[in-house]
């Protein structure tokens, strides 16, 4: 008896935070029944909508973030996704990605993506070959390492199953503010170009 009074006595909880949830979201609207015929400001409709239209707006944003900035081929059936390349205020470059397997067969990740440098070398399989190139400033901008040479970027991987799929990070110096379009390059991969955020 007492575990039905608590499960119902939760579910009572649960159902009045969520009324009083859309309560405040409908006042912080400020409007009456208009607000479902002015799609426009996303997180007023969401919030005035109901349940229905807050599921909507994280799945626009997944498929914003699943569709990546550029795609790269490289040796035995891998694949990089680009998925975003992001300025922050500390003067650094983001990007982020997913190396995937698409071959039928495991697939052994290349000693060259972690470039040539010995420093780099030392501190195991890693995307630190990596580079960006500004053909506008006319410079190539490499993986930041931090004071003790590992680079900052997604390391420790050797060997990747068919279709299996590795979050991948590379942190740049930024370009110029004004540069928004560089060519990522990675040795074994195709390089491509991409857009710059923030």
């Amino acid at each position: 008896m007492s575990i039905r009074f608590t499960a119902e006595a939760r579910r009572g909880m649960v159902a009045l935070a969520v009324a009083a949830g859309l309560a405040l979201g409908a006042t912080g609207c400020g409007g009456d029944g208009g607000d479902d015929k002015k799609p426009e400001p996303a997180a007023s409709a969401s919030k005035s909508g109901g349940s229905g239209d807050s599921g909507s707006d994280p799945s626009a944003q997944e498929g914003q973030s699943e569709e990546p900035l550029a795609e790269l081929k490289g040796s035995g059936g891998l694949l990089l996704q680009i998925t975003s390349a992001e300025r922050d205020s500390g003067g650094f470059v983001t990007v982020n990605g997913n190396l995937k397997n698409d071959g039928a067969q495991s697939a052994v990740v290349p000693a060259a993506l972690s470039g040539n440098e010995t420093e780099i070398i030392r501190n195991g399989r890693s995307l630190g070959g990596a580079t960006l190139v500004d053909s506008k400033g006319k410079k190539r901008y490499y993986v930041l390492r931090d004071t003790d040479g590992r680079p900052l970027t997604t390391t420790g991987f050797s060997t990747i199953r068919p279709g299996e799929s590795v979050t991948v990070f590379m942190q740049f110096p930024s370009p110029p503010t004004d540069t928004s379009e560089v060519s990522f390059q990675l040795p074994t991969f195709a390089s491509a170009t991409i857009q710059i955020s923030g």
